[in-house]
């Protein structure tokens, strides 16, 4: 979860004022508030996240504490691939965790069919990225999602509207189950560089290679 420190700071001449900071991590908000607190100086100061909610120093360790030994901080990368003479798709997806004080890797990947586009096979990427986060019991917090695919990071994030059927079908799906899960999705375009392990995924599903694998990270 990020949001913004808001503090009040009262002077050794009783005089006050009040500041707020840039966008943070949580975590790092706890930490700069009790180095705040330290100075003696401070009034008062909330948490304010990304949906405008304020939170008191303690209801932020608390919910930090909640959330420790289950899946948070997630990034997901998904990609997906098409292949027009066998009408097949290659679906992967790599989704980076922590849970318990350590960081984790899942990858997956999926071989379909029935699908009529690349950018079909990119929203179907998406959805296994979301079944993923239900398997991992992910609810209530927020996620990012990243992708190469300028269609659906565009419509996910409401900068296009969804003009074909079939595609409007995948993007109501998807938003219904992370509505479903609590989920509060974030989306990136990224270049295809930066999606490379998913992309891989993708084509090894074509090739007939399935993987499934969580690996902790260093």
């Amino acid at each position: 979860m990020k949001g913004k420190l808001e503090w009040i700071y009262k002077s050794s001449k009783a005089l006050e004022t009040t500041f707020r900071s840039d966008e943070m991590e949580a975590v790092q908000a706890v930490m700069i508030a009790e180095d705040l607190k330290r100075t003696g100086r401070l009034k008062a100061v909330t948490f304010i996240d990304q949906a405008g909610t304020p939170w008191t120093v303690k209801e932020l360790q608390n919910y930090l504490k909640e959330i420790d030994t289950e899946p948070h901080n997630i990034t997901v990368y998904f990609d997906g691939g098409f292949d027009v003479s066998s009408k097949t798709a290659g679906l992967g997806c790599v989704i980076y965790y922590e849970q318990n004080g350590k960081s984790y890797r899942l990858r997956r990947n999926a071989l379909v069919s029935e699908l009529v586009s690349n950018n079909e096979a990119e929203y179907a990427a998406l959805h296994l990225a979301v079944q993923e986060l239900d398997f991992l019991n992910v609810h209530h917090l927020p996620v990012m999602f990243k992708g190469d695919s300028r269609v659906v990071i565009n419509h996910l994030s409401e900068e296009w509207p969804v003009i074909e059927q079939h595609l409007y079908s995948w993007a109501d799906r998807i938003v219904g189950k992370l509505k479903a899960l609590g989920i509060r999705p974030e989306y990136e375009l990224v270049a295809r560089k930066a999606n490379m392990e998913a992309d891989r995924l993708a084509a090894q599903a074509l090739k007939g290679i399935d993987i499934m694998a969580i690996s902790e990270r260093e």
